[in-house]
């Protein structure tokens, strides 16, 4: 099959790595974004990365809606090409860029007509609360980049060539890390000039990724992006895509609670120890996510070619991998969570708030990690329900473990504890439950 790569056959180990490797950087890169605009805003005082975090929150709900496209063509796009199958893997890819493309302009406007009564949420003040607002209008006009970028990186991880969206997400980092320092202090933009810079840069990405597709690769014989939406595909699509977006959307507002939650006991300090806290843990998080989503392309082509021993070994192989940077990332947190929190804010009551935050995360880093990665063995073998179902149920337990730790008299503490003691418990529950069904689940395999 043109442009893809085979993962049927070859050292695993290897293959593993190869694919993790590329994923794993342009997940940082996407994380980097974010740091990145933080650690800008971070010299104008605590105010102003508060109202950075506060959108931070919706671009995280945004991102999750655009996993229904990405996992759609990792898993779809994945399993075509494992079994063969050129004109399918063709009309998946297709299918998957149209429906990103329809969603993000939807999701999109409402965000930029409703941007006040949305980060009236979090009940902040007044001039925190309007640079909330000038911020995500600007971001929410970018969305149709996010999804389509979205939408093609998991049409190249599902052809085994992840090395495309790094270089290419690689190129929009630089850009605007560049373009950070000249809208904020340079134009003297401020929180809207972080806006601009993150605009300019996702644009570029996409405009690279059509030149890529375009012009140079002839990756699933140069795929349309615009077709009329049929049934079976899109019905195939949305039952695979569909759970990881909505237990992700719902986990972002979760996380809208948590965040109103932590600005009543906290203050802005609250906030902002909370959504930037969740960005530096994110490098946990997008580590894990990496090997999760080869591991998932890996699965899905050999699932489909019938390799069972393959899947199983993979998923052995890929738990060792997390586990050592799980275990460092632990120590870390836990020991230096004040230093590295300062690198981003160097305001002392905010780095000593946000420093509190990541050592207790730390605590749960390993199990988190564990969660991600047996995700991504449910995803390669088309079951994405489980994980949804174990996400939404323990994502939604931190509201009252939350309120109940307040009431205690804990205060913000009490909000970390519910967030790390259900991080724990879903990494080791879907682990337990894949271990449970494997044997039926691969039993049809020959």
């Amino acid at each position: 099959m043109k442009g893809a790569r085979n993962l049927t056959t070859g050292p695993i180990r290897k293959q593993l790595f190869s694919l993790a490797m590329p994923i794993m950087a342009t997940s940082f890169i996407q994380m980097a974004y974010s740091l990145t605009d933080m650690a800008w805003v971070g010299r104008l005082g605590s105010e102003a990365v508060a109202a950075i975090g506060s959108v931070g929150i919706l671009t995280w709900m945004s991102n999750s809606i655009s996993l229904l496209s990405k996992v759609g063509s990792e898993v779809s796009v994945g399993q075509s090409i494992g079994a063969q199958n050129t004109e399918d893997a063709r009309n998946y890819a297709s299918h998957n860029v149209t429906i990103a493309l329809i969603i993000s302009l939807c999701w999109g406007g409402i965000l930029f007509l409703l941007a006040n009564p949305v980060i009236h949420i979090f009940k902040l003040e007044h001039s925190i609360s309007q640079q909330a607002v000038n911020y995500l209008r600007v971001i929410s006009t970018a969305f149709p980049f996010v999804f389509l970028s979205s939408a093609f990186t998991g049409i190249y991880n599902a052809s085994g060539r992840s090395n495309i969206p790094f270089y290419i997400s690689g190129t929009g980092l630089i850009l605007n890390i560049l373009l950070d320092p000249l809208f904020i202090f340079g134009f003297n933009l401020g929180t809207q000039g972080a806006a601009y810079a993150t605009w300019i840069s996702q644009g570029t990405v996409f405009i690279l990724f059509v030149y890529q597709l375009r012009k140079r690769d002839l990756l699933l014989n140069r795929f349309p992006f615009w077709i009329k939406l049929q049934k079976k595909y899109s019905l195939r699509i949305f039952k695979l895509g569909l759970p990881v977006a909505a237990f992700n959307v719902l986990f972002a507002f979760v996380n809208m609670f948590l965040g109103r939650t932590a600005s009543s006991e906290g203050g802005h300090i609250g906030l902002m120890s909370l959504t930037t806290g969740s960005q530096i843990e994110a490098i946990t998080w997008n580590t894990s996510q990496g090997f999760s989503t080869a591991l998932g392309t890996f699965i899905a082509q050999n699932y489909a070619a019938g390799k069972k021993s393959r899947v199983i070994q993979a998923w052995h192989t890929t738990l060792w991998m997390t586990f050592i940077f799980g275990a460092f990332c632990s120590l870390l947190f836990i020991f230096a969570g004040n230093e590295v929190f300062s690198i981003f804010v160097p305001e002392q009551e905010a780095y000593i708030a946000g420093g509190n935050y990541l050592q207790i995360a730390g605590y749960s880093q390993l199990f988190m990690m564990l969660k991600i990665t047996t995700q991504g063995v449910f995803y390669g073998l088309g079951r994405t329900l489980p994980p949804a179902i174990i996400s939404v149920a323990f994502n939604y337990m931190r509201i009252p473990l939350a309120i109940l730790f307040a009431h205690w008299g804990m205060g913000v503490d009490g909000i970390w504890w519910a967030i790390t003691i259900t991080s724990i418990a879903k990494g080791i529950i879907l682990a337990l439950w894949f271990m449970i069904i494997k044997k039926k689940v691969l039993a049809s395999v020959s």
